[in-house]
């Protein structure tokens, strides 16, 4: 291993207002994430971005032209000392809390940066690495593409069928362009297939269990069972308590202080976060429908922990007991596989987080093949 200053490495760069910028197919890149798409870029080769400002931990890559914003610095790279992917893996691995300048929000200055150690094998051995952590992450981005398209696929069927009302009739046709008989409802302020109705979200859920909810400070980093709650991260931790699984499932998960939406296909505990479990024994209402729905209604946004209260009163399409078993058999195996992929890079994560610091420490190393 070889020890250099970061400032050997690299040479940071900052950030700068996107704002007045038209949009286009160039990712800006914000301390949180991908903020929106733009027509111009500040930098186009491989490059680490390193938060100025706000959470510290999110270092990101990007190997595709891209701007940044002016709370994240990008990174010029000497390539023939280091491996952009390797370096940007190895940072991650690193408390930069630390190193914290801010006396409010965190911050990092040049100097925070330049000043860190960093411990290097050849630049042959940071490739090999790089290329086995890329590919792994390759495999886990292609799940979540498989994943956003099965959800695509699944909304387009249920618009298709419960919102056009084009399912397919006694003859495999339209049911409402080929002529099918519609009615007029109160409630929708529209016409709805004969012989169907609506009810208010309230009406067609069964009470779930009443289970403790866990803190932050309860989660482990592995175990038996996921714990779920309303933010971006699925799985936010795990427990090995047996007695306090919700194990009625397909269930959807709402976020009391939010809009969003989760489909659950498993058993599972749940954080201390004000997320409600939304369950119905209605046969005409599978699970697989009742997500969609819920999903795609315009929910107010009247405050805090009132949204559930909102979601309540509003009225759904109750479909005939036929087409909502078509339907349900027909989503089933789609959002198995959707469960399957969350699965697999919950896997692919874990494997390829305990074998980063193994691989950069020395006591691993990747052979030829």
């Amino acid at each position: 291993m070889e020890k250099y200053k970061l400032s050997e490495l690299i040479v940071i760069k900052n950030g700068r207002d996107h704002k007045d910028l038209p949009n286009g197919d160039y990712p800006v890149f914000g301390s949180g994430g991908i903020m929106r798409y733009v027509n111009s870029y500040l930098y186009d080769k491989p490059s680490v971005l390193l938060p100025r400002k706000g959470s510290l931990s999110n270092i990101q890559y990007s190997d595709t032209p891209f701007w940044t914003v002016d709370t994240l610095y990008y990174t010029e790279i000497n390539e023939e000392l280091v491996s952009p992917y390797y370096l940007y893996r190895y940072l991650r691995l690193l408390d930069m809390s630390r190193l914290d300048s801010g006396t409010g929000v965190p911050s990092m200055t040049f100097d925070s940066y330049y000043n860190i150690n960093v411990f290097l094998p050849n630049i042959e051995e940071q490739r090999r690495v790089a290329s086995i952590l890329q590919k792994i992450d390759a495999k886990i981005a292609l799940n979540h593409q498989i994943n956003d398209n099965l959800e695509a696929m699944a909304k387009q069927l249920y618009d298709y069928w419960f919102v056009q009302f084009d399912f397919p009739n006694e003859e495999g046709k339209p049911y409402k362009s080929s002529g099918g008989a519609m009615m007029w409802n109160d409630k929708l302020k529209r016409e709805i297939p004969q012989g169907w109705s609506t009810l208010p979200i309230s009406a067609i859920l069964d009470k779930y269990p009443t289970t403790k909810r866990y803190e932050t400070k309860e989660y482990l980093s592995q175990g038996k069972y996921p714990i779920i709650d309303q933010g971006d991260t699925y799985i936010v931790g795990y427990t090995n308590e047996d007695d306090n699984l919700l194990t009625r499932h397909p269930a959807v998960l709402f976020g009391d202080h939010s809009t969003k939406v989760k489909f659950l296909d498993f058993d599972f505990a749940r954080g201390a976060d004000g997320t409600q479990i939304l369950y119905s024994s209605n046969d005409a209402v599978s699970q697989y429908y009742l997500y969609l729905a819920v999903s795609t209604l315009q929910i107010p946004n009247p405050g805090y922990s009132r949204h559930f209260k909102y979601l309540k009163e509003l009225p759904i399409v109750i479909p005939s007991l036929s087409i909502a078993i078509k339907f349900a058999n027909i989503a089933k195996p789609l959002f198995k596989k959707w469960t399957n992929n969350i699965f697999n890079n919950i896997a692919l994560t874990k494997q390829r987080d305990e074998l980063l610091p193994l691989l950069m420490n020395g006591q691993a190393s990747v052979n030829s093949d």
